[in-house]
Protein backbone atom coordinates (compact mmCIF):
# COMPACT_ATOMS: atom_id res chain seq x y z
CA UNK A 1 0.00 0.00 0.00
CA UNK A 2 2.76 2.18 0.72
CA UNK A 3 4.68 1.56 -2.56
CA UNK A 4 1.55 2.64 -4.26
CA UNK A 5 0.76 5.30 -2.31
CA UNK A 6 4.74 6.66 -3.54
CA UNK A 7 3.57 5.66 -6.93
CA UNK A 8 0.82 7.79 -7.22
CA UNK A 9 2.48 10.77 -5.35
CA UNK A 10 5.31 9.80 -8.16
CA UNK A 11 2.85 10.05 -11.13
CA UNK A 12 0.70 13.40 -9.55
CA UNK A 13 4.24 15.31 -9.18
CA UNK A 14 5.55 14.22 -12.45
CA UNK A 15 2.21 15.10 -14.10
CA UNK A 16 1.87 18.21 -12.74
CA UNK A 17 5.64 18.94 -13.39
CA UNK A 18 4.64 18.63 -16.81
CA UNK A 19 2.31 20.64 -16.71
CA UNK A 20 3.63 24.03 -14.91
CA UNK A 21 5.27 25.54 -18.20
CA UNK A 22 1.66 25.69 -19.67
CA UNK A 23 0.53 27.15 -16.02
CA UNK A 24 3.56 29.14 -15.69
CA UNK A 25 3.88 31.15 -18.68
CA UNK A 26 4.76 34.66 -18.65
CA UNK A 27 2.33 37.15 -19.71
CA UNK A 28 3.82 40.42 -22.00
CA UNK A 29 1.05 42.54 -22.01
CA UNK A 30 1.00 44.51 -25.75
CA UNK A 31 -1.07 48.13 -25.40
CA UNK A 32 -2.20 49.27 -28.82
CA UNK A 33 -4.20 52.09 -30.59
CA UNK A 34 -5.32 49.51 -33.93
CA UNK A 35 -8.80 49.07 -34.50
CA UNK A 36 -11.11 47.30 -36.80
CA UNK A 37 -9.22 44.97 -39.08
CA UNK A 38 -5.94 45.91 -38.14
CA UNK A 39 -6.74 45.11 -34.50
CA UNK A 40 -7.31 41.66 -35.91
CA UNK A 41 -4.27 41.57 -37.25
CA UNK A 42 -2.36 42.36 -33.84
CA UNK A 43 -4.49 39.42 -32.20
CA UNK A 44 -3.66 37.25 -34.79
CA UNK A 45 -0.12 37.65 -34.31
CA UNK A 46 -0.48 37.30 -30.53
CA UNK A 47 -2.16 34.24 -31.17
CA UNK A 48 0.48 32.91 -33.37
CA UNK A 49 3.06 33.45 -31.27
CA UNK A 50 1.41 32.14 -28.20
CA UNK A 51 0.84 28.91 -30.24
CA UNK A 52 4.22 28.40 -31.28
CA UNK A 53 5.32 28.02 -28.21
CA UNK A 54 4.73 27.66 -24.17
CA UNK A 55 7.33 29.61 -21.82
CA UNK A 56 5.16 32.92 -22.77
CA UNK A 57 1.87 34.52 -23.58
CA UNK A 58 1.07 37.70 -25.26
CA UNK A 59 -1.75 39.79 -24.15
CA UNK A 60 -2.86 42.39 -26.83
CA UNK A 61 -5.16 45.38 -25.42
CA UNK A 62 -6.69 48.17 -27.18
CA UNK A 63 -6.51 51.58 -25.35
CA UNK A 64 -7.47 53.81 -27.41
CA UNK A 65 -6.31 56.06 -29.98
CA UNK A 66 -2.67 56.97 -30.72
CA UNK A 67 -2.45 59.94 -28.39
CA UNK A 68 -4.32 58.21 -25.74
CA UNK A 69 -2.53 55.37 -25.55
CA UNK A 70 1.01 56.99 -25.57
CA UNK A 71 -0.53 58.67 -22.54
CA UNK A 72 -1.89 55.70 -20.59
CA UNK A 73 1.38 53.88 -21.04
CA UNK A 74 3.14 56.50 -19.44
CA UNK A 75 0.80 57.43 -16.78
CA UNK A 76 0.96 53.56 -15.92
CA UNK A 77 4.69 53.42 -15.85
CA UNK A 78 4.67 56.38 -13.20
CA UNK A 79 1.87 54.41 -11.17
CA UNK A 80 4.24 51.31 -11.48
CA UNK A 81 2.04 48.98 -14.14
CA UNK A 82 3.06 49.66 -17.18
CA UNK A 83 2.64 47.27 -20.02
CA UNK A 84 5.50 45.41 -21.70
CA UNK A 85 4.75 46.22 -25.24
CA UNK A 86 3.29 49.77 -26.04
CA UNK A 87 2.65 50.80 -29.46
CA UNK A 88 3.59 54.68 -29.85
CA UNK A 89 2.96 56.88 -32.91
CA UNK A 90 5.98 58.05 -35.00
CA UNK A 91 5.54 61.68 -33.82
CA UNK A 92 5.62 60.41 -29.74
CA UNK A 93 9.19 59.51 -30.54
CA UNK A 94 10.95 62.07 -28.16
CA UNK A 95 7.93 61.96 -26.22
CA UNK A 96 9.11 58.48 -25.16
CA UNK A 97 12.58 59.00 -25.42
CA UNK A 98 12.38 62.05 -23.07
CA UNK A 99 10.47 59.49 -20.34
CA UNK A 100 13.48 58.89 -18.42
CA UNK A 101 13.63 55.71 -17.11
CA UNK A 102 10.22 54.69 -18.67
CA UNK A 103 11.58 53.01 -21.65
CA UNK A 104 14.45 50.26 -21.92
CA UNK A 105 15.99 50.73 -25.85
CA UNK A 106 15.79 47.19 -28.10
CA UNK A 107 19.05 47.26 -29.17
CA UNK A 108 20.28 46.77 -25.07
CA UNK A 109 16.62 44.40 -24.63
CA UNK A 110 18.23 42.09 -27.42
CA UNK A 111 21.93 42.50 -26.36
CA UNK A 112 20.88 41.66 -22.81
CA UNK A 113 18.73 38.48 -23.39
CA UNK A 114 21.08 37.14 -26.19
CA UNK A 115 18.06 37.26 -28.47
CA UNK A 116 20.14 37.35 -32.26
CA UNK A 117 19.68 40.62 -33.57
CA UNK A 118 21.16 42.67 -36.53
CA UNK A 119 19.96 46.13 -36.88
CA UNK A 120 21.42 46.48 -40.67
CA UNK A 121 18.71 42.98 -41.49
CA UNK A 122 16.10 46.29 -41.24
CA UNK A 123 15.39 48.65 -44.22
CA UNK A 124 17.27 51.85 -43.44
CA UNK A 125 14.59 54.36 -44.44
CA UNK A 126 11.94 52.59 -41.44
CA UNK A 127 14.52 52.36 -38.64
CA UNK A 128 16.16 55.79 -38.48
CA UNK A 129 13.18 57.38 -37.63
CA UNK A 130 13.45 55.18 -34.35
CA UNK A 131 17.15 55.00 -33.86
CA UNK A 132 20.28 56.46 -32.46
CA UNK A 133 22.42 58.89 -34.65
CA UNK A 134 24.80 55.56 -34.38
CA UNK A 135 22.48 53.31 -35.51
CA UNK A 136 21.19 51.97 -32.32
CA UNK A 137 17.38 50.79 -32.65
CA UNK A 138 15.29 52.22 -29.48
CA UNK A 139 11.68 51.27 -30.81
CA UNK A 140 10.50 48.25 -33.07
CA UNK A 141 8.94 49.89 -36.51
CA UNK A 142 5.89 47.97 -36.48
CA UNK A 143 3.23 49.69 -39.02
CA UNK A 144 5.16 52.15 -41.14
CA UNK A 145 3.52 54.02 -44.05
CA UNK A 146 4.44 56.70 -46.29
CA UNK A 147 3.11 59.63 -48.02
CA UNK A 148 2.20 58.87 -51.69
CA UNK A 149 -0.03 60.37 -54.23
CA UNK A 150 -3.27 58.72 -55.14
CA UNK A 151 -4.80 58.66 -58.68
CA UNK A 152 -8.30 58.79 -60.04
CA UNK A 153 -7.33 57.52 -63.30
CA UNK A 154 -10.86 58.10 -64.51
CA UNK A 155 -10.51 61.75 -64.17
CA UNK A 156 -7.46 61.82 -66.13
CA UNK A 157 -8.64 60.12 -68.93
CA UNK A 158 -11.62 62.51 -69.17
CA UNK A 159 -9.45 65.39 -68.54
CA UNK A 160 -7.36 64.19 -71.52
CA UNK A 161 -3.73 64.17 -69.08
CA UNK A 162 -2.17 60.76 -70.77
CA UNK A 163 0.79 60.65 -68.10
CA UNK A 164 0.50 60.58 -64.19
CA UNK A 165 2.04 63.87 -62.90
CA UNK A 166 5.74 63.82 -61.53
CA UNK A 167 6.51 66.68 -60.47
CA UNK A 168 5.12 69.54 -58.84
CA UNK A 169 4.65 71.54 -62.18
CA UNK A 170 3.09 68.93 -64.02
CA UNK A 171 0.27 68.02 -60.62
CA UNK A 172 -0.69 72.30 -60.64
CA UNK A 173 -0.96 71.73 -64.59
CA UNK A 174 -2.77 68.67 -64.54
CA UNK A 175 -4.92 70.43 -61.60
CA UNK A 176 -6.26 73.05 -64.07
CA UNK A 177 -7.10 70.60 -66.67
CA UNK A 178 -9.24 68.29 -64.21
CA UNK A 179 -10.70 71.54 -62.73
CA UNK A 180 -11.36 72.28 -66.63
CA UNK A 181 -13.06 69.42 -67.05
CA UNK A 182 -15.58 69.41 -64.41
CA UNK A 183 -13.58 69.07 -61.04
CA UNK A 184 -14.67 72.47 -60.47
CA UNK A 185 -13.92 72.20 -56.24
CA UNK A 186 -10.84 70.23 -56.34
CA UNK A 187 -7.82 70.00 -58.83
CA UNK A 188 -5.63 68.33 -56.01
CA UNK A 189 -5.72 68.47 -52.60
CA UNK A 190 -3.65 66.35 -49.35
CA UNK A 191 -4.26 65.63 -45.89
CA UNK A 192 -2.09 65.90 -43.35
CA UNK A 193 -1.37 69.41 -44.13
CA UNK A 194 2.02 70.01 -42.19
CA UNK A 195 3.33 66.19 -43.16
CA UNK A 196 2.58 66.35 -46.57
CA UNK A 197 3.91 70.60 -47.26
CA UNK A 198 6.08 70.75 -44.77
CA UNK A 199 8.26 67.43 -43.43
CA UNK A 200 7.33 65.02 -46.42
CA UNK A 201 8.01 68.20 -48.65
CA UNK A 202 11.83 69.08 -46.81
CA UNK A 203 12.81 64.97 -47.08
CA UNK A 204 11.46 64.79 -50.50
CA UNK A 205 13.87 67.40 -51.45
CA UNK A 206 16.57 67.02 -48.88
CA UNK A 207 16.59 70.48 -46.97
CA UNK A 208 16.41 70.66 -43.72
CA UNK A 209 12.74 70.57 -41.47
CA UNK A 210 14.97 71.62 -38.17
CA UNK A 211 18.43 71.83 -37.62
CA UNK A 212 20.62 68.47 -35.62
CA UNK A 213 19.23 66.07 -38.29
CA UNK A 214 15.62 67.00 -37.77
CA UNK A 215 16.39 66.90 -33.99
CA UNK A 216 17.39 63.22 -34.26
CA UNK A 217 21.04 64.32 -32.84
CA UNK A 218 19.26 66.67 -30.07
CA UNK A 219 16.46 68.04 -28.09
CA UNK A 220 17.87 71.61 -28.80
CA UNK A 221 17.27 72.01 -32.20
CA UNK A 222 15.90 74.48 -34.00
CA UNK A 223 13.18 74.76 -36.62
CA UNK A 224 14.35 75.62 -40.56
CA UNK A 225 11.23 74.87 -42.69
CA UNK A 226 10.96 78.85 -43.55
CA UNK A 227 13.82 78.08 -46.60
CA UNK A 228 13.39 79.54 -50.27
CA UNK A 229 11.49 75.83 -51.36
CA UNK A 230 8.51 75.45 -48.70
CA UNK A 231 8.20 78.90 -48.60
CA UNK A 232 7.81 78.96 -52.83
CA UNK A 233 5.60 75.77 -51.98
CA UNK A 234 3.41 77.81 -49.86
CA UNK A 235 2.90 80.42 -52.50
CA UNK A 236 1.48 77.93 -55.07
CA UNK A 237 -0.40 76.82 -53.28
CA UNK A 238 -1.69 80.10 -51.94
CA UNK A 239 -2.53 80.92 -55.50
CA UNK A 240 -4.15 77.95 -56.54
CA UNK A 241 -6.50 78.20 -53.40
CA UNK A 242 -8.07 81.00 -55.00
CA UNK A 243 -10.15 79.27 -57.75
CA UNK A 244 -10.03 75.66 -55.88
CA UNK A 245 -7.19 74.32 -58.33
CA UNK A 246 -5.59 73.43 -55.00
CA UNK A 247 -8.07 73.08 -52.37
CA UNK A 248 -7.14 72.69 -48.52
CA UNK A 249 -8.35 69.38 -46.66
CA UNK A 250 -7.81 69.94 -42.99
CA UNK A 251 -5.05 69.11 -40.38
CA UNK A 252 -5.98 65.41 -40.11
CA UNK A 253 -6.94 62.58 -42.91
CA UNK A 254 -10.68 63.57 -41.98
CA UNK A 255 -10.89 65.45 -45.86
CA UNK A 256 -9.84 61.60 -47.03
CA UNK A 257 -13.15 60.76 -48.47
CA UNK A 258 -13.10 63.74 -50.53
CA UNK A 259 -10.79 61.38 -53.41
CA UNK A 260 -12.74 58.27 -52.60
CA UNK A 261 -16.08 59.81 -53.59
CA UNK A 262 -14.79 61.09 -56.48
CA UNK A 263 -14.31 65.04 -55.31
CA UNK A 264 -10.44 65.65 -55.42
CA UNK A 265 -9.12 63.46 -58.25
CA UNK A 266 -5.45 63.60 -57.17
CA UNK A 267 -4.99 63.70 -53.67
CA UNK A 268 -1.76 63.33 -51.51
CA UNK A 269 -2.03 61.61 -48.06
CA UNK A 270 -0.09 58.00 -46.36
CA UNK A 271 -0.07 54.98 -47.90
CA UNK A 272 -2.36 53.32 -45.25
CA UNK A 273 -5.37 55.04 -46.99
CA UNK A 274 -4.99 52.09 -49.32
CA UNK A 275 -7.66 49.91 -47.95
CA UNK A 276 -10.57 52.71 -47.57
CA UNK A 277 -9.21 53.08 -51.49
CA UNK A 278 -10.29 49.79 -52.31
CA UNK A 279 -13.21 49.48 -50.49
CA UNK A 280 -14.57 52.45 -51.00
CA UNK A 281 -13.34 54.10 -54.81
CA UNK A 282 -16.13 53.74 -57.63
CA UNK A 283 -13.58 54.43 -59.96
CA UNK A 284 -10.15 53.43 -61.74
CA UNK A 285 -7.33 54.35 -59.47
CA UNK A 286 -3.64 53.89 -58.42
CA UNK A 287 -1.35 55.92 -56.20
CA UNK A 288 2.72 57.13 -57.17
CA UNK A 289 5.17 58.87 -55.65
CA UNK A 290 5.13 62.56 -54.20
CA UNK A 291 6.17 64.74 -57.17
CA UNK A 292 8.85 67.06 -56.45
CA UNK A 293 10.47 70.75 -57.84
CA UNK A 294 12.25 69.82 -61.05
CA UNK A 295 14.92 72.51 -60.12
CA UNK A 296 15.71 71.64 -56.68
CA UNK A 297 19.05 69.67 -56.68
CA UNK A 298 19.17 66.05 -56.00
CA UNK A 299 14.90 65.99 -55.85
CA UNK A 300 13.61 63.75 -55.00
CA UNK A 301 15.46 62.43 -52.02
CA UNK A 302 13.79 59.74 -49.79
CA UNK A 303 10.20 59.75 -48.01
CA UNK A 304 10.30 59.57 -44.24
CA UNK A 305 7.95 56.83 -42.77
CA UNK A 306 4.19 57.37 -40.81
CA UNK A 307 2.65 54.93 -38.24
CA UNK A 308 4.15 53.22 -35.17
CA UNK A 309 6.50 51.38 -33.21
CA UNK A 310 6.27 49.18 -30.43
CA UNK A 311 8.22 50.45 -27.24
CA UNK A 312 9.77 48.36 -24.46
CA UNK A 313 8.95 50.01 -21.12
CA UNK A 314 11.15 49.71 -18.16
CA UNK A 315 10.98 48.21 -14.82
CA UNK A 316 10.28 44.12 -15.74
CA UNK A 317 11.83 41.22 -14.96
CA UNK A 318 14.72 39.40 -17.10
CA UNK A 319 12.26 36.91 -17.84
CA UNK A 320 9.69 39.31 -18.82
CA UNK A 321 12.42 40.73 -21.26
CA UNK A 322 13.50 37.61 -22.64
CA UNK A 323 9.85 37.02 -23.59
CA UNK A 324 9.61 40.71 -24.73
CA UNK A 325 12.97 39.72 -27.31
CA UNK A 326 11.23 36.36 -28.59
CA UNK A 327 8.13 38.08 -29.44
CA UNK A 328 10.10 41.00 -31.61
CA UNK A 329 12.04 38.10 -33.22
CA UNK A 330 9.71 36.55 -34.23
CA UNK A 331 7.68 39.68 -35.69
CA UNK A 332 10.97 39.88 -37.82
CA UNK A 333 10.21 36.84 -39.51
CA UNK A 334 10.60 37.29 -43.08
CA UNK A 335 7.49 35.02 -43.85
CA UNK A 336 6.02 36.58 -41.20
CA UNK A 337 6.38 39.99 -42.84
CA UNK A 338 5.64 38.98 -46.21
CA UNK A 339 2.13 38.04 -44.85
CA UNK A 340 1.49 41.07 -42.52
CA UNK A 341 2.32 43.47 -45.45
CA UNK A 342 -0.10 41.66 -48.29
CA UNK A 343 -2.69 40.85 -45.64
CA UNK A 344 -2.65 44.47 -44.15
CA UNK A 345 -0.75 46.93 -46.34
CA UNK A 346 1.80 47.76 -43.75
CA UNK A 347 5.21 47.65 -45.07
CA UNK A 348 7.79 44.70 -44.36
CA UNK A 349 10.63 46.25 -42.13
CA UNK A 350 13.05 43.89 -43.05
CA UNK A 351 15.08 44.19 -46.69
CA UNK A 352 14.73 40.09 -46.67
CA UNK A 353 10.81 40.41 -46.67
CA UNK A 354 10.61 43.14 -49.38
CA UNK A 355 12.77 41.27 -51.87
CA UNK A 356 11.06 38.33 -50.95
CA UNK A 357 7.50 39.85 -51.83
CA UNK A 358 9.25 41.24 -55.24
CA UNK A 359 10.83 37.67 -55.92
CA UNK A 360 7.31 36.39 -55.38
CA UNK A 361 5.89 39.18 -58.14
CA UNK A 362 3.50 40.45 -55.77
CA UNK A 363 3.87 44.18 -56.66
CA UNK A 364 3.09 43.27 -60.24
CA UNK A 365 -0.57 42.81 -59.64
CA UNK A 366 -0.77 45.31 -56.75
CA UNK A 367 1.92 48.11 -57.69
CA UNK A 368 0.32 50.28 -55.08
CA UNK A 369 2.00 48.59 -52.47
CA UNK A 370 5.51 48.95 -53.48
CA UNK A 371 5.18 52.91 -54.25
CA UNK A 372 6.11 54.01 -50.51
CA UNK A 373 9.03 51.34 -50.50
CA UNK A 374 9.92 52.72 -53.42
CA UNK A 375 10.32 56.33 -52.00
CA UNK A 376 11.75 55.36 -48.73
CA UNK A 377 14.64 53.64 -50.28
CA UNK A 378 15.07 55.89 -53.05
CA UNK A 379 18.28 56.75 -52.16
CA UNK A 380 20.25 56.46 -48.76
CA UNK A 381 19.14 58.82 -45.93
CA UNK A 382 20.62 61.96 -45.22
CA UNK A 383 20.45 64.01 -41.86
CA UNK A 384 17.62 65.89 -43.52
CA UNK A 385 15.85 62.66 -44.56
CA UNK A 386 16.16 60.14 -41.59
CA UNK A 387 13.51 61.24 -40.08
CA UNK A 388 12.44 63.93 -37.35
CA UNK A 389 12.15 63.80 -33.48
CA UNK A 390 10.79 67.24 -31.42
CA UNK A 391 8.97 67.21 -28.89
CA UNK A 392 5.37 68.40 -28.05
CA UNK A 393 4.99 67.52 -31.97
CA UNK A 394 1.44 67.07 -31.65
CA UNK A 395 1.40 70.86 -30.35
CA UNK A 396 3.71 71.89 -32.89
CA UNK A 397 1.99 70.48 -35.98
CA UNK A 398 -1.20 72.80 -34.39
CA UNK A 399 0.77 75.83 -34.70
CA UNK A 400 2.39 74.94 -38.08
CA UNK A 401 -1.38 74.20 -40.00
CA UNK A 402 -2.71 77.61 -38.38
CA UNK A 403 0.19 79.49 -39.46
CA UNK A 404 -0.18 77.82 -43.09
CA UNK A 405 -4.32 78.37 -42.60
CA UNK A 406 -3.73 81.99 -42.30
CA UNK A 407 -1.81 82.04 -45.15
CA UNK A 408 -4.49 79.89 -47.08
CA UNK A 409 -6.95 82.34 -45.96
CA UNK A 410 -5.03 85.78 -47.37
CA UNK A 411 -4.24 86.79 -43.86
CA UNK A 412 -0.61 86.46 -44.46
CA UNK A 413 2.26 85.84 -47.13
CA UNK A 414 3.79 82.61 -47.06
CA UNK A 415 7.16 84.09 -45.79
CA UNK A 416 5.22 85.28 -42.79
CA UNK A 417 3.56 82.38 -42.05
CA UNK A 418 6.31 80.39 -41.97
CA UNK A 419 8.69 82.46 -40.43
CA UNK A 420 5.65 82.75 -37.59
CA UNK A 421 5.79 79.23 -36.99
CA UNK A 422 8.86 78.69 -36.75
CA UNK A 423 9.40 81.20 -34.28
CA UNK A 424 6.32 79.69 -32.28
CA UNK A 425 7.38 76.43 -32.84
CA UNK A 426 11.26 77.25 -31.43
CA UNK A 427 9.44 79.02 -28.15
CA UNK A 428 7.68 75.31 -28.03
CA UNK A 429 10.85 73.23 -27.70
CA UNK A 430 13.11 75.20 -25.88
CA UNK A 431 9.50 74.29 -23.45
CA UNK A 432 10.08 71.31 -24.05
CA UNK A 433 14.10 71.48 -23.37
CA UNK A 434 13.24 72.27 -19.74
CA UNK A 435 10.78 69.45 -19.15
CA UNK A 436 13.32 67.03 -19.96
CA UNK A 437 16.38 68.84 -18.27
CA UNK A 438 14.39 68.39 -14.99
Amino acid sequence: MALRHVGLAATLSLALGLASPALAATEIQWWHAMTGANNDVIVKLAEEFNAAQTDYKVVPSYKGSYPDTMNAGIAAFRAGNAPHIIQVFEVGTATMMAATGAVKPVYKLMADTGEPFDSKAYLPAITGYYSTSKGEMLSFPFNSSSMVMWINKDALKKADIAEIPKTWPQVFEDAKKLKAAGYATCGFSTAWVTWANLEQLSAWHNVPLASKANGLDGFDTKLEFNGPLQIKHLEKLIELQKDKTYDYSGRTNSGEGRFTAGECPIFLTSSGFFGNVKAQAKFDWTNAPMPYYPDAAGAPQNSIIGGASLWVMGGKTPAEYKGVAKFLSFLSDTDRQVAIHKASGYLPITKAAYAKAQEEGFYITAPYLETPLKELTNKPPTENSRGLRLGNMVQLRDIWAEEIESALAGKKTAKDALDTAVTRGNAMLRQFERTVSK
